[in-house]
Formats: C-alpha cells, structure tokens, sequence
C-alpha cells in the first residue's frame, strides 16, 4: 500500500485468505508507535462480526473488490484478541508478531522501516517441520441403465386331445326255457296271436363347451445382487527420512 488513498480504499472491503475463503470485513488500519507506518488492519469476524482480529498489513493486496490477506482464514481467527481502541500495547503485538512468525518492524538511519527477522523464530515456525502428504481414492458409485425388461402377453392357439367313453345301448335277443318259475306268464294270454313288442335304445353323445380358467398371478420383480469389483489405481505417498552428517 503506496498511500493514504491506498489505505483508505481498504476500510469496508471484505478479507478473503489466499484460497478465496472470507474472513470478514476490514474495519481499519493500525500505526507502529515505533515507526509511524501502517501494520495492522482490523478485521470483524465471527457471527455478525462480533470479533475484531489482527492481520499484519504487509503482503496484502486488493484483488477485485476484496483485499486478500496472506494467511488462511482459520488462523487469522486464531489470532490473540485485544480490544479495537485504535491503539496496541507493545505486549499485544508481540503477541501477533509471535502468533503471525513475524518480525517486529523498528526505524532505521535512514528513517524508513526494517523488519527484524529472528531466524530462530522463523526456522521455528516455518521450517523445522515437514509436511508428507499422500494421496487417497476416492471412490464413488453411479447407477447406469443396463437393459430393461418386460412382461408381454399373446394368444396361442393349441390342439388338445382327449379321449371320452360314451354309452350306447344295442339290442340283444334273450331265449330263456319254461320253468316252474315262469309258466303262468308264458300260458297268459291267447294260445296263438301274433304281436309285437319294441325297447328303445339310446346312447351318450359329446358335447364340447369352452370356458376360461385363471391359472396363476405374473408379475416382474428386481432383484439386487451384490458383486464385489476391483479397484486398481495407482496412488503418490510422500515419504521422509533423515540424513546425517557425522563425522563418527
């Protein structure tokens, strides 16, 4: 920030970290008692911006409409907080010079300002600890159209045959002798007539009817099988080791 305009074109902009994500709205810019020069801004945060965090002024820029601050949102939030009275006390900011792994910024001959950068604090906060990432599969599951099934219905037309016995009556001539048992028929009535006598004679005949019959109930049903399927992908681990120079 090259000036005064500069400085107040921050007030009210929204704080966003460097992946894009919002922090809060910027509420104002702190002076170093030391050096006189800008080195804070304010920031409001939490529900309905009822928290004011500290941000360190240098690497700040403005991208668009929003001013983008050099430090992911959650550790600006992390940040000690101290009262926005328009003024830090010396032990406050060295409480965010320590939480940011900062230097504090003291006057040089020339009358510009120098960060002093403890290389201690510095290699500390930054640089004695690795980070080893490796990647994980993600695997994820969708459900595609396969085929589709139907149940269709028609007519087929078939022969079925049967055999069915039937009755039939036939007429038959019986003789049966003169006995003691029938006599009295055979002497009843004139000693010679002539006559006649008939039976009637019958038999079954086949009649064939159609009717329709329910047989059984079909319907279409799914079923879900389960089937185990390989996943073969190839996957980067970090690994780390230790090297030693020793003269032993």
């Amino acid at each position: 920030m090259d000036n005064a305009q500069d400085l107040q074109d921050l007030i009210g902009r929204k704080a966003v970290d460097r992946e894009g994500d919002k922090i809060g709205t910027v509420e104002a810019v702190y002076l170093d008692d030391d050096t006189n020069q800008p080195t804070w801004l304010t920031v409001t945060t939490g529900w309905f911006g009822g928290r004011i965090s500290y941000v360190p002024l240098e690497g700040v820029y403005i991208g668009g409409d929003e001013v983008v601050v050099p430090y992911r949102k959650e550790h600006v939030r992390d940040a000690p907080n101290f009262p926005a009275d328009g003024h830090l006390e010396p032990a406050e900011e060295e409480q965010l010079y320590d939480h940011y792994a900062i230097g504090r910024s003291t006057p040089s001959s020339n009358g510009r300002s120098e960060v002093e950068r403890t290389t201690t604090k510095t290699s500390t906060a930054r640089d004695d600890a690795m980070t080893r990432s490796e990647e994980e599969l993600e695997v994820n599951k969708r459900s595609t159209q396969t085929g589709k099934a139907r149940l269709r219905k028609w007519v087929e037309t078939e022969q079925v045959q049967m055999t069915v016995p039937i009755r039939r009556e036939k007429a038959r001539l019986v003789t049966e002798p003169i006995t003691d048992d029938n006599r009295g028929a055979a002497l009843d009535g004139p000693e010679i007539t002539e006559s006649e006598h008939e039976v009637v004679l019958s038999e079954e005949q086949v009649d064939v009817s159609k009717r329709v019959v329910p047989k059984e109930r079909v319907r279409l049903e799914k079923d879900v099988e389960v089937e185990d399927v390989p996943v073969n992908e190839t996957v980067r681990k970090e690994r780390l080791e230790m090297e030693r120079d020793d003269t032993r």
